[in-house]
């Protein structure tokens, strides 16, 4: 057989295009270490851009042979593995995302609806530049500098203190009889200059060596390398914007105000932040910053906006990942224009065909584009687009590319016609989705569920995901090996908890595989051993139940407690028993959609054998009951009726924090109810019940806040 990487893309068979995938990766792993760790390279920009381009077609035209972690997917500097790991005390949560003034109104909006402020009530807002960098979190001591951390995956980061005292402008040592706390962990980002850059890149032609990409990823590779004396031959910078723990108290009571102390301290601050109380102001700010964006000496993709009162953004406290106090106002996407060489279905882990556009590589924004998004068959039809066209693409930040719209069409176009059935062998039907009215919706199905191949291979990789299992050296890359190996098959959860003592005879055979010996194959099954023990809230979210996400299977498992109740429930709907239906409708978040889909999940007889299997080879550890700190620890709270002192999502939020789980309706189940003017038919149901009613006030005495 000829050697893959001398033959024409075109040419390629699958199996040649999975060893040639497997080689380039490889390749381009072996120089990105030379590069960016070593600061060695042996080829040029010319070459390993060549590279590059030959893994991209291979992908375009294999999609389903793509790596795990494919070259084409990443972006800046790899993390390097010789960085020990620095948990956060405070997490650091990323940003939600506005795009136009009216995300940024809306989110103002929420803010006062939140706070129950009145019309004449100010809220101030803070306005900073968005750095394009690397966001860093240091730790103080008395004073003194003691680690340094990126992000990493919010809670972990990697240690990177050596490198980062190589930076002038982070200070080593806090000025004395500065209002400087015990413990202060002052976060913000390293960056590089455009003008710092262009030199280095002078630098880097007269040596021969590599040109870099651009500022973000070279400060990211910079201050990822092992030998810190590279980094410190880097001209790096450092905004500081934020923090993370303070002890024993916060030395300022705004984010304005904090920001001052650290200038004070000696850090670098960004001179264009300011304080605006009125949103159009705040927005005409945001046009000053676009308008003088290609002038300033450091890239920026964005404005943030932060309430200013630290009292209000304690107040207004965390969705998931993300504050509420704060959004991101993104920079317009940029746009390109290429051809549309094809149009492929995707088929995801609930069913949903999606279609992709292969496109013609392209950059946009500094990222090569070969694929695009086209949303849906109703997507398909409004833009009219047909193989061969030249279309106009669009790309915002991390947001998957997606078609515009046709720039232009040749004769010779192909229409393309939205398929029936299912892309996978069993060519199971495509059902169309129906919205809560009955109307039909605009997402195409699958109807195989867990019998489609590819919905099944999605729900394994689903399954092992960071937030479900979590089970190390068992990621995506793994799932595709075991799933097309039959020898080695893992078609199902549990089929992953059986591997290691399948007589035996899977250990001989996995250690004499590629990448696999006697250590790294004990080192999995141990591994998957660990993850026998999984509590209640990650195997429901495991199960990959549509929508039934991460804080709906957080949801779940707080109000069943242990996997029996949590199934019985589940099973007493389905044999239509009311009682049981309305009482999961009581839950905070349960809505008809998750009870339809966990109904139809658990209605499918090789659903339940999947679940039972699973079941059996697991020790699932029971969510924990609430606290009983506190006096309403434990109870069901509803409220209802206007409240006067609160918002009712801040009432929400209140009551959580206290360990008291709110429902949205009353039933046999709810302890208390808060009442405020204008209550109707909940408080009725509750007196029927004999249920214990407050008003707002005797809420706030009971909870030891009035």
């Amino acid at each position: 057989m000829s050697d893959p990487s001398e033959i024409d893309v075109s040419l390629l068979t699958n199996e040649q295009a999975k060893a040639e995938l497997k080689r380039l990766a490889e390749l381009m792993a072996h120089h990105d270490q030379l590069y960016h760790t070593n600061d060695a390279p042996e080829i040029s920009d010319a070459e390993y851009d060549a590279l590059k381009r030959r893994n991209l077609e291979i992908e375009t035209r294999f999609p389903d042979l793509k790596l795990e972690n494919s070259p084409s997917d990443k972006v800046g500097a790899p993390v390097a593995s010789g960085f020990s790991k620095i948990s956060h005390n405070v997490a650091m949560l990323s940003l939600d995302n506005a795009f136009n003034d009216q995300d940024v109104r809306d989110f103002a909006a929420r803010i006062r609806r939140f706070l129950s402020l009145g019309a004449s009530d100010k809220v101030a807002l803070t306005a900073e530049p968005k750095i394009d960098g690397l966001s860093m979190s240091l730790r103080y001591e008395n004073g003194t500098l003691v680690s340094a951390a990126t992000r990493g995956d919010g809670a972990v980061g990697e240690n990177v203190t050596a490198n980062v005292k190589t930076i002038s402008e982070i200070p080593q040592q806090l000025p004395e009889n500065a209002n400087v706390p015990e413990i202060v962990e002052i976060r913000g980002e390293v960056y590089m200059r455009r003008d710092d850059f262009f030199a280095l890149n002078e630098k880097q032609a007269e040596l021969g060596k590599q040109i870099y990409v651009n500022p973000r990823n070279t400060a990211a590779g910079s201050l990822r390398q092992l030998n810190a004396k590279i980094t410190a031959s880097r001209p790096l910078k450092f905004f500081a914007y934020a923090w993370g723990e303070v002890a024993p108290e916060m030395p300022a009571t705004t984010q304005m105000g904090m920001v001052e102390l650290y200038k004070s301290w000696g850090f670098s601050v960004n001179p264009l932040m300011q304080r605006f109380d009125d949103i159009e102001a705040l927005l005409q700010h945001y046009a000053k910053i676009e308008e003088e964006r290609p002038e300033l000496p450091y890239d920026i993709d964005g404005v943030v906006y932060k309430v200013d009162d630290l009292a209000l953004q304690a107040r207004l406290g965390f969705i998931s990942r993300s504050p509420r106090w704060a959004i991101a106002h993104k920079f317009p996407a940029e746009k390109a224009s290429t051809i549309l060489k094809d149009i492929d279905i995707q088929v995801g882990r609930t069913g949903a065909l999606t279609p992709v556009a292969r496109l013609e590589p392209v950059t946009v924004g500094g990222v090569v584009v070969t694929n695009a998004t086209l949303h849906n068959a109703e997507e398909l039809e409004r833009l009219g687009v047909k193989i061969g066209d030249t279309v106009r693409i669009e790309r915002a930040g991390d947001v998957i590319p997606k078609v515009l719209e046709v720039v232009s069409s040749p004769d010779d176009a192909v229409e393309f016609e939205f398929p029936k059935t299912c892309p996978c062998d069993l060519k199971s039907e495509v059902v169309q989705e129906k919205t809560a009215s009955g109307a039909a919706g605009v997402i195409r199905r699958c109807s195989g569920e867990f019998a489609c191949p590819y919905q099944r291979k999605e729900h394994l990789k689903h399954f092992v995901s960071r937030k479900a299992f979590d089970i190390d050296g068992l990621g995506e890359k793994q799932i595709e090996y075991f799933y097309q190996d039959e020898s080695l098959y893992i078609n199902s959860p549990a089929d992953i908890f059986t591997l290691s003592k399948r007589d035996q005879t899977n250990f001989t055979k996995l250690k004499n595989r590629d990448g696999y010996g006697d250590l790294s194959a004990q080192k999995l099954f141990d591994a998957i051993e660990d993850k026998r023990t999984i509590p209640l809230a990650k195997l429901i979210f495991a199960l990959g139940i549509r929508h039934v996400g991460e804080a709906t299977g957080k949801t779940l498992a707080g109000a069943y407690l242990n996997w029996a109740s949590f199934e019985e429930a589940i099973m007493s709907i389905i044999s239509g028993d009311e009682a049981a239906l309305q009482e999961l409708l009581a839950l905070d978040d349960i809505g008809p959609a998750v009870v339809d889909a966990m109904r139809q999940f658990f209605e499918r007889d090789d659903n339940r054998k999947m679940v039972d299997d699973l079941i059996a080879e697991l020790n699932i550890l029971d969510a924990e009951a609430p606290s009983a700190d506190s006096p309403v620890a434990g109870q069901t709270v509803v409220f209802t009726g206007k409240l006067e002192r609160m918002s009712r999502d801040e009432a929400k939020a209140m009551a959580e924090q206290l360990g008291a789980k709110v429902a949205g309706s009353i039933s046999k189940k709810t302890d208390l109810l808060v009442a405020g003017p204008g209550a109707g038919s909940k408080l009725k149901k509750a007196t029927d019940l004999g249920i214990k009613t407050i008003t707002e006030d005797e809420w706030f005495t009971l909870i030891g806040r009035d």
